[in-house]
């Protein structure tokens, strides 16, 4: 189970021990959990059924954020029955996840510079992606990505900055404004020769700059106004087509105003705003706010409300973005569920750390087993926003 720097107040439960022990990150009440009372619920349950496991887990927390279980344990065992189901049908995991319409691989939005919580670092917007939508398959964006970050890497190393890497596997350097993070990023791309085949995408994690109504960064102080207007004057400079929680967690009104102005142009992801959940995923349909959402299965606790979130953001012509976490493990399920979803977008890390690169060598294996039927959208994806 993956673990989150930049969390949502109204995310699913992470159950940790506290006390001295592991720096008061252990799980053991969480794995007690699982081997015992969890164990005794599911114990005889159909492994293929994953509606009613998931629903048995949830009844037996009996708590709305996966809080007495811990999201963990439940999250473990949802996850691990639905691997259990796979392997006693003898197939991948994404095929029984989304039988034989999962074909769509993820074009893939690669962190290759960190800031924020994420870095040790000057540059307080957390996240710079390179987006290799321009590639004909999953396998040429994988290369297109690997070629620019290393440009990247040799450059950074040129003008003197630190090629030490954050959580995700970027680059953390102490570059001198984020403006300068994605003219950095643009100048390898042009290096590597792949230029007009990536974009860029921005995740700010807005709430982490957000203090008494006002957005705090970079020696800027702004109101949601401000901050608008600062998102806004980014996208028309720069190549950008994706912005992540580009306002606060719970900012709705500002999120309307950032809808309105750039929604027609530019992928806007709910993460802290959305964390997952059905429920909030529906007023932002019904408010106007946003025009993508971002799927973290540790964020809602099972896979069922996972695909259920899924189900309806497609439904409502919301992109959808699977995703990893900042603290994450070599665990590929998140690389299946975007296949058998035909999600479409993938977060999940730059082109090191093997935690990272686990995910996209799923994906080339996915690839591969595909064959001809594998698709890969490229800027079609962003084609319902206008931003290509």
């Amino acid at each position: 189970m993956p673990s989150g720097a930049s969390t949502g107040v109204h995310e699913a439960l992470e159950l940790r021990d506290g006390g001295g022990a592991w720096g008061g990150k252990g799980v053991d009440r969480a794995v007690e959990n699982v081997n015992g009372e969890i164990a005794a619920a599911v114990r005889g349950l159909d492994a293929a059924d994953q509606r009613a496991l998931d629903e048995r887990l949830i009844e037996l927390d009996g708590t709305p954020n996966k809080g007495r279980l811990g999201a963990n344990a439940v999250l473990g065992v949802s996850l691990a029955s639905a691997k259990a189901a796979a392997a006693e049908e003898g197939v991948s995991l994404f095929r029984h996840l989304g039988g034989h319409d999962g074909r769509t691989l993820p074009v893939p939005l690669m962190n290759v510079i960190n800031g924020g919580v994420h870095a040790q670092n000057s540059i307080d917007l957390q996240e710079f992606m390179l987006v290799p939508a321009g590639a004909e398959t999953f396998s040429e964006a994988l290369r297109i990505g690997s070629e620019v970050f290393h440009a990247l890497g040799a450059l950074l190393h040129e003008r003197g900055f630190s090629t030490g890497v954050g959580d995700e596997g970027g680059f953390a350097p102490d570059l001198g404004s984020s403006e300068e993070a994605i003219e950095v990023l643009l100048e390898a791309a042009e290096r590597a020769g792949h230029r007009e085949r990536i974009a860029v995408a921005l995740d700010p994690a807005a709430t982490e700059l957000y203090e008494d109504g006002r957005y705090r960064f970079e020696g800027r102080d702004e109101d949601g106004e401000g901050m608008v207007v600062y998102l806004a004057g980014l996208a028309e400079r720069f190549p950008i087509v994706s912005i992540e929680d580009g306002l606060a967690e719970d900012d709705w009104d500002t999120w309307r105003a950032l809808t309105e102005r750039l929604g027609g142009t530019i992928q806007l992801i709910g993460d802290d705003i959305f964390v997952t959940s059905l429920e909030r995923l529906q007023r932002g349909i019904d408010e106007g706010v946003g025009n993508a959402i971002l799927v973290k299965v540790n964020q809602i606790g099972t896979l069922t409300e996972s695909l259920d979130v899924i189900a309806l953001a497609q439904a409502s012509g919301y992109g959808v973005v699977v995703s990893h976490r900042s603290g994450e493990t070599e665990d590929t399920t998140i690389s299946d569920l975007a296949v058998a979803t035909n999600a479409g977008q993938i977060k999940t890390g730059s082109l090191s750390r093997t935690d990272r690169t686990s995910k996209y060598n799923q994906l080339l294996r996915i690839e591969e087993e595909l064959g001809d039927r594998a698709v890969y959208p490229g800027w079609d994806v962003f084609a319902r926003t206008g931003s290509r």
